[in-house]
């Protein structure tokens, strides 16, 4: 499945209208003069390129969400839904796997120019990792993307007007939602780069021919924008680097505190929004975000829940609220490479010893403790997540559970945590550095309760917490100076592959450094297997060795809850990201008139 780090999404957008074949109805705005909507969400926007690795997560998602668009997105089902107001996709060949993708005439970006196939090429040479160049550590992708392919795609596309043929290397299992135009546009980019092109089309021409002629050294300085010019925590001081082609375009980002959505003057290709603007709030604690709502600060309310959070919804006269699992996991995952405690270099090294170390602080954190006092109030029927690449309930998942080892660490074993220390020679306290989102009360409670567990064991937990998640940009930070993270995935589709993003020796989203040759190579034969019990079996022999290296531990999956005041119609919750906002369009006041 495609995952993105939480807070993180996927960049998709409006369907529903009814499409007549070889024609369509002309664009209606449906938008309702004066009105907002204020929401909360738990982070901010801080970066308008969702698809680099230091703009990977869900509250950038939700913003791109609603300011560009893709071939498809999932409903609140979850079905996959083919966008035709925004283009079409077509399989023209199995061998090879061969898609042609097209973007309808009246698509464009706010600023008035075409979306087209110099989008389609930048997305095709960012996705697949076309250029490489030499970095301090070696070879490293030109474009720095969250999670490149150069081994699903490698022959240079063809082009025409606003199309792209798309040759696959092999027949990939997931091809449908692998690929989409992305956020950035490629005259933004070229334009940022090289100032002296003031036109879009003379920047999207330069850049067609730099990609066709293998041009790096021309590249290079487009690539370095696409990497790091789209960070911004205010309003971008140009427009070219938060340019839309979605509903809603941004209007004022406010550091740590709003970014404020308004209508897209230039959107005319898809299901119109009702709201003039939407106000997205960030409010890391969820017991203020209700408050908010009770106050009538905000219309939306979700986050990640306490039992006490709960309380206060039910007690919420004015508000509707939604409770439900969601396709996002909390898991621990420790630091292989950064001369910690569990990186073997700290034992000259010694794989083995580090290993039981690893191992030795995974079997001391409480797992069921977590569940019983975070997520039993809020799910009462919440089971301990035992396999990382599938969701409970899933058809593969009790298969994986019985045999991948996960049984090892079913309940906490301090003396087996101690035996393996002793037997390692490592003696007490061990330090790790543990870093969670600060801010955030629920991880709070669960590092307090993971290091008071692992005390006992003589490891000494440190709060290594900072709000920022400095640690994901591997631009900034090429090694994780911490040494176990607390946070979780969310899946933004239900595809088989897709784990090699954090999994993969060297890939992007691999924050703790973890290699192994096993799990790189069987992620590789999942791609192109169609076999379900060859799939389950692959999926099996990933988590084996997962388990076995002390990759990390899995906890729990994540009980969602909305709420919303009775003002407001059209929020429906779904359970993959970007959750409620996947059909943003729809929200509208229920008298019809301006939301206070």
């Amino acid at each position: 499945m495609k995952i993105t780090r939480l807070g993180a999404g996927v960049g998709v957008v409006a369907a529903g209208a009814l499409v007549l074949a070889g024609c369509s109805v002309p664009y209606e705005s449906e938008v309702i003069e004066n009105t907002e909507i204020t929401v909360s969400w738990n982070d901010i926007v801080d970066n308008f390129n969702t698809d680099s690795t230091a703009g990977n997560n869900v509250a950038n998602s939700n913003i791109e969400y609603m300011t560009s668009a893709s071939f498809n997105y999932y409903n609140d089902s979850p079905d996959l839904v083919q966008n035709t107001d925004f283009g079409s996709y077509e399989k023209t060949s199995d061998d090879p796997l061969t898609v042609e993708y097209t973007i309808n005439d009246n698509v464009v970006w706010s600023d008035g120019t075409a979306v087209d196939e110099a989008d389609l090429l930048l997305a095709w040479v960012t996705t697949f990792g076309a250029f490489t160049t030499e970095g301090e550590d070696g070879e490293t992708y030109l474009f720095n993307h969250a999670n490149p392919r150069p081994d699903l795609a490698t022959q240079l596309p063809e082009i025409d007007d606003r199309k792209l043929t798309l040759v696959y290397d092999k027949a990939f299992v997931d091809w449908e939602v692998q690929f989409g135009v992305g956020q950035v546009a490629a005259h933004a980019a070229v334009m940022l780069a090289y100032p002296d092109i003031e036109d879009p089309q003379e920047a999207k021409d330069q850049f067609v021919e730099a990609v066709q002629n293998d041009d790096v050294d021309w590249l290079t300085p487009v690539a370095d924008v696409w990497n790091s010019d789209f960070q911004s925590a205010n309003t971008p001081d140009n427009e070219l680097k938060y340019l839309s082609y979605g509903p809603y375009i941004v209007e004022e980002l406010v550091e740590e505190d709003y970014v404020t959505l308004v209508a897209n003057e230039s959107f005319a290709w898809g299901p119109s929004p009702k709201y003039q603007r939407i106000t997205v709030r960030q409010i890391a604690d969820p017991t203020a975000q209700v408050q908010a709502l009770q106050n009538q600060d905000v219309q939306v309310a979700s986050g990640q829940p306490t039992p006490d959070v709960l309380e206060l919804v039910q007690a919420t006269d004015t508000a509707e609220y939604y409770t439900g699992d969601e396709a996002t996991y909390e898991h621990v995952d420790l630091t292989f490479n950064n001369g910690g405690p569990f990186d073997p270099a700290t034992y000259g090294g010694d794989e083995e010893k580090a290993q039981m170390v690893r191992i030795a602080f995974l079997k001391t954190i409480p797992r069921q403790e977590i569940l019983e006092k975070l997520i039993h109030p809020l799910n009462p029927t919440a089971e301990v997540r035992d396999s990382t690449l599938t969701i409970p309930g899933s058809p593969f998942y009790d298969g994986i559970v019985t045999e991948n080892g996960s049984a090892e660490f079913a309940e906490v074993d301090i003396d087996g945590a101690k035996q393996l220390l002793a037997d390692a020679g490592v003696t007490g306290p061990v330090e790790v550095k543990f870093w969670y989102p600060e801010g955030n009360a629920r991880r709070a409670a669960e590092y307090e309760l993971i290091a008071t567990s692992a005390a006992l064991a003589g490891f000494d937990v440190v709060d290594d917490s900072e709000p920022n998640w400095e640690f994901t940009d591997t631009t900034a930070f090429p090694v994780n100076p911490h040494d176990a993270v607390i946070f979780a995935w969310a899946s933004t589709s239900l595809a088989l592959t897709g784990s090699d993003q954090y999994l993969g020796t060297g890939q992007p989203s691999n924050f703790g450094g973890y290699s192994n040759e096993v799990v790189d190579q069987r992620l590789k034969d999942l791609e192109t297997e169609l076999d379900e019990g060859e799939q389950q079996q692959i999926l099996i022999d990933v988590e084996k060795e997962l388990w076995a290296d002390g990759y990390g531990i899995t906890i729990f999956q994540f009980p969602g809850l909305t709420a919303w005041d009775k003002g407001v119609e059209g929020i429906a919750p779904a359970p993959l990201a970007p959750y409620y906002f996947w059909n943003f369009w729809e929200w509208a006041p229920v008298s019809g008139a301006a939301a206070e």
